[in-house]
């Protein structure tokens, strides 16, 4: 028999470091290295409660000819192990990420990315698995702090540590990283990532909160990022990690090149941006102004210069003159002041056949959107691994090449566009009130884009869910917020209402704001400078309310509120509730009688179990027809009241009574002594098989459940005969 000697090398091949962050209520999180995934350039195991997750992090030593970008990757995935299930479908693995995944993806990338140097072009790819999943911890708020922890443990140059947290407000006490349960109660859900020195990043969701309570929740959420970061940097530090990063160089430039297109463009680079011209105008001359120039060089100069860094340098000298412009001039690329909102103009039922439409155009950015109502049946269903189950308010956004000009092929759903899609639909949600029987769908098609194209979105949804129906408790508007800002002087910036898609290019923030005229409902804000101060913030929101209130008022002018009468189109829905015990018998052996009578009444029929009752709604747009089913399921789930009185069929005859039929599932015993006032010995001498009767309830049985009928009630009663 073999002999085998096992050596334990532990001490040898592992050595493990952890740090604690402690979270405001005392609960834990362990960011720790050294155990896993160690030929990776930086990795990181988090765990908090149950929930485990590993961050790793590679970068290319050298950039791609040609890449003058920062081809950055971020992969959010959830292992269905994670929650002791198995993958649905046919193939029993994990597919293409859920939209929940991609969400995470973009919250990560979103704060990541500008903490590169702006000169590093190396491939970066982060990924992070979530491995095990508590139910009371969710993931989203940890992915970015495993991401930039997996960072600061590598040579990778970055100007972190960065992480996220999520605040929220519950009962007046904000909490950092509330489980499921707690956020289910919150009137403010917020994602703030941040450095330790500023504000990056900010999205989530409010019940109309004010703009002061949205800066408080931001300040604490930026407290705890302070303390998630010095972590890092002490998990870093115990690992002998170096403050020196690897060496690169990505980038060749040319200075006196630079200066020469910068002096002798930049007066007709900014001649044109203070035209006012509408998008397509402005690019053709700036292109010209390029071109002018380059047809002006020598032939030497041609074969000596970079056609890449004169494109660079040009680009640099645009983005200078238009944010001189704004700053000097208080003058935008399209002639508005600051604070000025592009023209409006709005319509409401733009299509026929959709139960609701609208079209929303703000200057060059328009929204085609639509409103679908349905059943239970078209429910948005849900079957990842931290979300299962369902919406029943839900909203897609589409972004076509054509909106923008372009002539591009286009497969699958883009992250932007998940990412967009959200955004409008937390933005409007909160307002569907919760007695709305409809399932509803919205659709936005963006038809031309120049900038706000998600807050179109909204814009458009508020008023095609008017057009709908859908009793909205308010209407609700949105507006991208921008941001001009001088390197030098901190105190010289302007603040921009209603960005375009150059000013959101070449500007230092993208700041939406969706809200009613009571509060804010949604929001999402991303910087690429860093050092936002409170004081910009707090007036980027309040001259976003003037703003949002102005749209309002445009969407009201177009639809003041929903509609009362539904379209001849809409399906008109019933809901009833029946007994549980019955909903075996309106679906039938194989959903046979559902599917027959969803057929001959040409409605959509759908019931689940709530609350221990059966909850049956009935979809259709022939009044008629419904009732009819009405009829019919109510004639399925018959519950007999007593008191009651049935007009019923005599089904059998027994010596002691008859038994009568006053529903096709439900019989009832009329007694012998219950058919007449006066003695009766034979029962066929009152009734016959067949005979239509009517009968009163007057008893259930509380052990069998069995019927007491009686024809006598009903009868008049023989008057007393005197001697």
């Amino acid at each position: 028999m073999p002999f085998f000697n096992f050596i334990n090398k532990e001490d040898k091949m592992i050595k493990e470091e952890k740090q604690i962050i402690t979270l405001p209520d005392g609960r834990e999180i362990i960011i720790s290295t050294g155990k896993l995934a160690k030929q990776a350039h930086g990795s990181v195991e988090l765990r908090m409660g149950n929930t485990h997750m590993l961050a790793t992090v590679v970068s290319s030593f050298g950039a791609r000819e040609g890449v003058d970008f920062l081809p950055l990757t971020v992969d959010y995935r959830e292992k269905f192990a994670a929650d002791g299930r198995f993958p649905g479908g046919f193939l029993k693995r994990e597919g293409r990420p859920t939209d929940q995944e991609i969400l995470v993806m973009r919250l990560v990338d979103r704060i990541l990315r500008p903490m590169f140097p702006s000169d590093y072009h190396a491939e970066v790819q982060i990924m992070i698995s979530l491995n095990s999943h508590d139910p009371n911890v969710k993931p989203d708020a940890l992915a970015a702090l495993a991401a930039s922890t997996a960072i600061a443990l590598s040579d990778i140059p970055f100007n972190g540590p960065i992480s996220e947290c999520r605040v929220a407000r519950i009962d007046g006490s904000f909490i950092i990283n509330p489980s499921s349960l707690e956020l289910a109660n919150a009137d403010i859900d917020l994602m703030v990532g941040a450095s330790a020195d500023s504000v990056a990043m900010v999205e989530g969701e409010m019940n109309e909160v004010s703009e002061a309570e949205m800066i408080e929740a931001i300040k604490v959420g930026h407290e705890a990022i302070k303390v998630q970061c010095a972590a890092q940097l002490e998990l870093a530090a115990k690992i002998g990690v170096s403050s020196e990063k690897r060496e690169y160089s990505h980038e060749n430039h040319n200075e006196d090149l630079k200066t020469r297109i910068k002096s002798e463009t930049y007066d007709a680079v900014y001649a044109v941006a203070n035209e006012g011209l509408g998008k397509d105008e402005r690019s053709i001359k700036f292109k010209a102004v390029k071109t002018d120039w380059i047809a002006k060089l020598s032939e030497n100069e041609v074969e000596e210069y970079d056609s890449k860094l004169i494109g660079v340098y040009y680009h640099d000298v645009e983005k200078e003159a238009i944010r001189n412009l704004v700053l000097s001039e208080g003058k935008r690329l399209d002639g508005r002041a600051t604070t000025e909102i592009r023209p409006i103009w709005c319509e409401v039922d733009y299509l026929y056949s959709p139960h609701g439409s609208a079209v929303f155009t703000r200057g060059e950015t328009q929204s085609l959107t639509t409103v679908t109502l349905g059943s239970a049946t078209d429910v948005n269903r849900l079957d990842g691994v931290t979300h299962q189950g369902h919406e029943s308010f839900y909203l897609h956004y589409n972004f076509p090449p054509f909106s923008t000009g372009e002539a591009r092929m286009k497969f699958n759903v883009s992250r932007r566009e998940i990412g967009h899609g959200n955004l409008a639909q937390r933005a409007l949600k909160k307002m569907i009130p919760a007695d709305n029987p409809y399932t509803v769908r919205i659709v936005s098609d963006i038809l031309e884009s120049n900038g706000s194209s998600s807050m179109a979105t909204v814009c458009a949804g508020t008023m095609a869910l008017m057009d709908a129906g859908i009793k909205i408790q308010k209407p609700v508007s949105g507006i991208a917020m921008g941001l001009i800002s001088d390197e030098k002087d901190p105190n010289n910036y302007a603040v921009l209402s209603d960005i375009l898609g150059d000013e959101d290019h070449l500007g230092d923030m993208d700041f939406k704001i969706c809200g009613t005229a009571d509060g804010i409902t949604a929001c999402q804000m991303d910087i690429k400078v860093q050092g936002l101060s409170y004081e910009i913030l707090d007036k980027a929101l309040n001259q976003a309310k003037e703003g949002r209130l102005h749209i309002l008022d445009k969407i009201v002018e177009t639809i003041a509120e929903p509609r009362v009468q539904l379209k001849p189109q809409t399906p008109k829905i019933i809901v009833l509730k029946v007994p549980k015990s019955t909903i075996g018998g309106i679906i039938g052996p194989g959903g046979k009688i559902i599917q027959e009578l969803q057929a001959s009444t040409e409605t959509n029929i759908s019931i689940e179990e709530v609350d221990n009752m059966g909850v049956v709604e009935i979809l259709g747009t022939d009044q008629e027809k419904i009732d009819l089913a009405v009829e019919q399921i109510k004639s399925i789930a018959f519950m007999p009241e007593i008191g009651a009185i049935y007009k019923g069929k005599v089904k059998s005859i027994m010596p002691y009574g008859a038994f009568i039929g006053i529903s096709p599932n439900t019989d009832g015993l009329v007694h012998i002594s219950e058919l007449a006032w006066e003695r009766v010995d034979n029962v066929e001498d009152v009734l016959k098989e067949g005979d239509t009767i009517e009968v009163k309830l007057i008893a259930i049985d509380e052990r069998s459940g069995k019927l007491k009928l009686s024809r006598k009630v009903l009868l008049p009663k023989p008057e007393k005969q005197t001697k």
